[in-house]
């Protein structure tokens, strides 16, 4: 690791501090993470899945991502709405997700939440303009005002699991923040 907090990777790139430490973080760092997303299903399955991150770690998550799409039909905003009492126990037998009847009962109330507002929106009104890339790990805040604002306008709306910290985590996830590293070798998507 250089003093700045990039991991140097076997193809000689360099990287933010945490996406050296297995295949799966830098195939998601180099691919997705900080790259902007939208459309309100993509955007539900990000927020879900930042929820059940909670107290876990994101390899965790990232590893059990497609059983996460499976099980949750797509995250379509929609089928999930529509989703029983029955899913909610096919959700908790379902060894391929974190099994956590609060984040479950969490991911089924959010759902119906998003499927009466406009997420896309919503969300992407509260990522900050023309903020430069950190130049450190340690400039990478944790929480932000912005975060802050964003989790609670979603608690006001009824969401669930959407703290500050699980906010912020959503919005560097979904390119609404560019928290990759001033020196990292992935390019600004602005």
């Amino acid at each position: 690791m250089t003093g700045t907090g990039l991991v140097i990777g076997a193809d000689g790139q360099p990287r933010c501090f945490w996406a050296g430490g297995s295949p799966d973080y830098t195939a998601y760092h180099d691919d997705e993470w900080g790259r902007p997303v939208r459309g309100d299903d993509a955007l539900f399955e990000r927020l879900t899945l930042e929820a059940f991150q909670s107290g876990l770690s994101w390899i965790t998550i990232l590893r059990k991502r497609p059983a996460f799409r499976a099980a949750f039909d797509g995250f379509s905003i929609a089928k999930v709405a529509g989703y029983t009492e029955a899913d909610a126990e096919r959700l908790m037998a379902d060894a391929g997700i974190v099994r956590n009847r609060m984040k479950i009962d969490a991911a089924l109330h959010n759902a119906r939440v998003a499927a009466e507002v406009d997420l896309t929106e919503l969300l992407w009104s509260f990522a900050p303009a023309g903020r430069d890339r950190p130049r450190t790990r340690s400039d990478v805040p944790a929480v932000t005002p912005e975060s802050t604002a964003m989790a609670k306008a979603l608690k006001k709306r009824g969401f669930k699991f959407v703290g500050p910290t699980t906010a912020y985590a959503l919005m560097q996830a979904t390119g609404m923040v560019d928290d990759h590293l001033t020196d990292c070798w992935v390019p600004v998507m602005r």
